[in-house]
């Protein structure tokens, strides 16, 4: 789930629709033979690209098949979240830094589909793909860890009870954010990812609640 904060412009769109080109092709292929049966030249005339430029994207067609893993965003936005100050609700920040951003993936919803069945056929390639969700895990751990510790400022709450809010607040945050896709997947497109994170973060906070 890769996170842009502004309309990409005409190089970017290009790059991006090879991208998701070459995802497509090697989930077709694989979807119709086995991956251990698609190479890298098929996977690239089905993408009408060259093998050269399919390892300008991906180093393996296991790769291409795991798909890009979701990303914080690197512009304004994070910077935003980060300054909002203690009186702004964390978890409802976080809610709307990830829907903010997650407009794109609408168009994407038949390639999460196609590779949630593959991965479930490919078990060792699921755990890599779990990796890659870990990794952004922590990456959004950090981020949290930062924030608390801005917002605490000179309070006397040592390094470790923050380190280990934000990972509490991290995974509350990543169960939201996962349940947000799995309905959205399910929904077969009815509602919009960004629609579906906000629901998802608000089911969240009730839950809290009560």
């Amino acid at each position: 789930m890769t996170i842009h904060a502004t309309e990409p412009g005409l190089r970017e769109r290009k790059r991006l629709a090879t991208r998701r080109a070459i995802q497509f092709a090697v989930l077709e292929l694989a979807s119709e033979r086995g991956l251990e049966n698609v190479t890298v030249d098929e996977i690239s005339r089905v993408a009408d690209i060259s093998p050269r430029t399919f390892f300008n994207y991906f180093a393996s067609k296991e790769e291409a098949l795991i798909g890009d893993g979701p990303t914080l965003p690197d512009d304004g936005r994070r910077e935003t979240f980060l300054a909002a100050g203690p009186e702004a609700d964390i978890l409802t920040g976080i809610g709307e830094l990830l829907a903010g951003g997650a407009g794109d993936q609408g168009g994407d919803l038949d390639l999460v589909t196609r590779r949630r069945e593959l991965l479930k056929a490919h078990p060792q390639l699921f755990a890599v793909r779990m990796a890659n969700m870990r990794a952004f895990e922590d990456e959004m751990a950090t981020m949290v860890d930062e924030r608390l510790r801005l917002d605490a400022g000179d309070s006397v709450a040592s390094g470790r009870e923050i380190e280990q809010k934000a990972r509490l607040i991290t995974l509350v945050a990543f169960a939201a954010m996962k349940h947000a896709w799995a309905c959205w997947a399910d929904s077969a497109g009815s509602t919009d990812l960004s629609t579906q994170l906000r629901a998802s973060f608000a089911q969240m906070r009730t839950l809290i609640a009560s």
